[in-house]
């Protein structure tokens, strides 16, 4: 029995001399797994040693790391952030935090480094999706404040003569019956375009591209605008086909046709013909034309020229929208100055074809 006692405490005897031995195998086993990048950096800033994460992380072998100097300050009981440019000219945020310890009489720095790249990132989409949501808000309740506190206005004039029973001549009847429904498409593009843009951010664009005739999007597009037939000129080849979303080409043109409408002069002049193998359409105004200064930002999202003062209502979106269907439709669009004077929207698209013309 005592012998039986006594093996298991042979055995304990020797796992305890097995554990004080294991200590510092298990910490190279640990630093050499782990997931951060660790490094030992001496008091001149030499790295003296580093794992295998280290070395992925700083995009090089731990031939060339060790000797080389770190490179960034160290602080025991510090950590901060990092940008690091690497050998192949990619970039990375790292937290860097460090301890101090003591190696055979040597004071060591040891650093841990941990990719946050991807957090930094989700941290800056979530500040830029506030933004803007933000401005979205902020833009709606500007753009949607004055049309419909205008309809209540003309609103309450109408319900006022019914109360009164007093007579208004009935032309002047017909001229607030048509501003409100003016102001009502108004509000329904402002509205549009909002959803719009808010469809793009959640799930972005995915078209569907088919064959479309250009000139008969156009003519769609021309029944649903304010001024009259004459203020639009439209020059477009009957069998001009592009492909591309229709839904989506309908929207582009509304949006560049609104535009030259809100921020320019008529004539405004549509036109639509093949060129170098693909459809382009192309909306010119007469008016003052853009700030070359301002011209780059254009198609940029929440921009509006500044110099259009009080004469234009818009979210800012127009533009930025007819970009966006552009690119996903495997097109472009861009502004031109024009000759002298107004501006030039274009839209360049892909040409569809007959089948007639692919055999030929």
């Amino acid at each position: 029995m005592a012998d039986h006692r006594g093996q298991p405490d042979g055995r304990q005897g020797a796992s305890g001399r097995a554990s004080s031995a294991l200590p510092d195998d298990l910490s190279s086993l640990i630093v050499a797994a782990s997931a951060d990048g660790i490094v030992a950096v001496d008091e001149q800033g030499t790295i003296r040693a580093c794992n295998r994460a280290a070395q992925r992380l700083l995009a090089r072998p731990a031939r060339d790391l060790i000797g080389s100097q770190f490179g960034f300050p160290v602080v025991a009981g510090r950590s901060a952030e990092v940008e690091l440019r690497l050998p192949g000219g990619g970039e990375c945020v790292v937290e860097m935090r460090t301890t101090g310890t003591k190696l055979d009489g040597e004071h060591l720095q040891i650093v841990a480094l941990r990719d946050v790249t991807l957090r930094k990132q989700t941290e800056r989409d979530l500040r830029t999706a506030l933004d803007q949501r933000d401005a979205v808000l902020a833009v709606a309740a500007h753009e949607l404040h004055s049309p419909l506190a205008a309809i209540g206005v003309l609103a309450h004039v109408l319900a006022d003569q019914q109360a009164s029973r007093a007579t208004m001549p009935p032309a002047d009847v017909a001229q607030i019956i048509d501003r409100i429904i003016g102001l009502t498409g108004r509000l329904q593009l402002l509205v549009d375009r909002l959803l719009t843009a808010a469809r793009i951010d959640a799930v972005g664009v995915r078209p569907v591209p088919e064959p479309v005739p250009v000139l008969e999007v156009i003519m769609e597009q021309l029944a649903h605008i304010e001024p009259k037939p004459e203020d639009v000129h439209v020059s477009c080849a009957p069998g001009l086909t592009a492909l591309a979303d229709r839904a989506e080409l309908s929207i582009m043109l509304a949006n560049y046709l609104d535009n030259a409408l809100a921020h320019a002069s008529p004539p405004i002049e549509v036109r639509g013909a093949e060129r170098h193998g693909r459809a382009e359409i192309r909306v010119t105004d007469h008016g003052p034309g853009v700030p070359p200064s301002f011209a780059p930002e254009l198609f940029e999202r929440f921009t509006r020229a500044p110099a259009t003062g009080q004469k234009a209502e818009g979210t800012g979106l127009g533009l930025w929208i007819v970009r966006t269907f552009a690119h996903a439709n495997d097109g472009a669009a861009w502004y031109e100055p024009g000759d002298g004077q107004g501006s030039a929207f274009c839209l360049d698209l892909p040409l569809a074809r007959s089948p007639a013309a692919h055999r030929n």
